[in-house]
């Protein structure tokens, strides 16, 4: 069984307990601050080489510890022959005993530091006013700092968190630095995540700062970030001497007069997922709709009075795809009721499957967006725990589409897909991820192991059309046209490339 788990995420205040509790135990507070700034410099110095920028680097400071980061980060980069600047938010005597101790060390190594209305923007902005703690509402200068900067249109690395996103809900008011990246230390925070965090973070790395292993494992974690080295170890293995039922067998219901799209999207994506053989059982009548679906899709028209023929290819199928495209209409609804209740197949549910679908199949992926998963809840308004009960109750897999998006599965910890483009909020793409999940259903993967998959090499397309074309042009479709380089990209990871 391949371990998906990666970085464990964890609530602002959680990750101050441990930090506090390993000083106790005999750390110490200003070797962690060594550590981080050295960290957060050789990443301010990466991303400089990466984008071919000037070695010219302005500090934004508050008075805490994260202030300290900040200019121990500096003096860093002084001494790698960087021009360094620094504004500091508040007098010297307000700061903490340690951003003191670091802005003398700074200024001694030759850093130049402003206060009050003389503010130097220039560079790569380094943000080190606010730190994991915030909570509530900007005001004052501060206010009149993080507007200057975002308004600059220069990189901005935040240091921990962009100032003014609380740790915990992701919450703004009324604005935060808009990061470029955010360089987290430690363990990533849960408000990176939700509610207005992710338009903020960008980027995200992560630094090292010397905690001792044990504190970060009893660390009480909200979730985890999939790991990206484990991807690879989940692609199906391919037998040379496999045909295409071996290779995977889905039936797709899908489709309805005028929405032929859907079904067309999914299948194919299925296909190019690696499915060796895909049928698409869609309404009577479609056949003309149909007539421009790829050559290699097997196309089977059905009447809601006879499902006989779903049921006879079920018995040599390996995997089902439910709800593209298939409408909301009265018939359709009881039709997909019973049909579904009698199918024993890995199932893929989406769209308008969950309309229809009150009592889900034991182990069936959902791939809700938010207000699809809104009705499966009956309610009004979204938590993260309603999912994760929702997924134990029902003993279901939920994918919940989004930015990032989140999977939920029966008595483990949720995971968090920081993968995707803005421009994947678009007609059809979860239609194709529909398929791809199904296409690794079909080729032997379990339920959290392929929604894992096909939500990571969903959001990786997404990624490599947006930087080749842009975040405004991509439509669905394009993500399958990625998708041979998606593997690719996976596949050079593997050890037997």
């Amino acid at each position: 069984m391949v371990h998906l788990e990666g970085q464990k995420v964890v609530r602002a205040e959680e990750m101050a307990r441990v930090e506090k509790k390993s000083i106790e135990g005999g750390a110490s507070a200003e070797g962690y601050m060594l550590k981080a700034g050295e960290g957060i410099a050789h990443r301010i110095e990466t991303f400089i080489e990466e984008r071919g920028r000037a070695k010219k680097i302005t500090l934004l400071v508050g008075k805490g510890n994260n202030g300290g980061d900040a200019f121990v980060a500096g003096t860093f980069l002084l001494n790698r022959g960087y021009e360094v600047q620094a504004y500091h938010l508040v007098d010297v005597g307000e700061s903490s005993p340690l951003c003191q101790k670091n802005e003398k060390e700074f200024s001694r190594g030759g850093g130049k530091i402003f206060r009050g209305d003389e503010m130097p923007i220039g560079g790569v902005i380094v943000d080190g006013l606010l730190g994991t703690g915030f909570q509530g509402k900007l005001e004052g200068k501060i206010l009149e700092v993080i507007e200057k900067a975002n308004k600059s249109r220069l990189p901005i690395l935040a240091i921990d968190i962009p100032s003014g996103v609380n740790g915990n809900t992701g919450g703004v008011d009324p604005i935060a630095i808009q990061a470029t990246e955010t360089i987290y230390l430690g363990m990533p925070k849960l408000g990176f995540f939700v509610g207005e965090g992710y338009n903020y973070v960008g980027k995200l790395s992560g630094v090292n700062f010397g905690m001792e292993k044990k504190y970060i494992e009893n660390a009480k974690g909200h979730a985890y970030l999939v790991d990206d080295e484990a991807m690879h170890k989940l692609l199906p293995p391919i037998e040379r001497t496999r045909h295409k039922y071996q290779a995977g067998y889905i039936i797709a219901l899908a489709g309805s007069p005028g929405m032929p799209g859907a079904a067309i999207l999914s299948c194919l994506a299925a296909l190019r997922s690696g499915a060796g053989i895909v049928r698409l059982f869609h309404p009577k009548g479609m056949e003309d709709e149909l007539a421009r679906a790829p050559l290699e899709l097997i196309r089977n028209p059905y009447t809601w009075e006879d499902p006989s023929s779903i049921f006879e290819e079920a018995k040599r199928a390996k995997a089902c795809l439910i709800g593209p495209g298939i409408g909301k209409g009265e018939g359709v609804h009881t039709f997909v009721q019973a049909v579904v209740s009698k199918l024993d197949l890995p199932m893929v549910i989406d769209a308008d499957g969950l309309y229809h679908i009150k009592t889900f199949p034991k182990g069936a992926i959902l791939t809700p967006h938010y207000k699809e998963m809104l009705h499966l809840l009956g309610k009004d308004e979204l938590t993260h725990e309603m999912c994760q009960n929702f997924a134990e109750q029902n003993e279901v897999t939920i994918v919940l589409k989004g930015a990032p998006t989140w999977i939920f599965h029966p008595k483990i910890l949720p995971l968090i897909i920081a993968k995707g483009d803005p421009g994947m909020a678009t007609a059809g793409t979860g239609d194709v991820l529909t398929g791809m999940i199904a296409a690794l259903l079909a080729q032997g993967l379990k339920g959290r192991e392929g929604a894992t998959l096909g939500a990571y090499l969903h959001g990786t397309c997404g990624e490599i059309v947006a930087a080749k074309q842009t975040s405004y042009d991509l439509i669905a479709s394009d993500l399958i046209e990625a998708l041979p380089e998606a593997f690719q990209k996976l596949l050079s990871q593997s050890p037997q490339e």
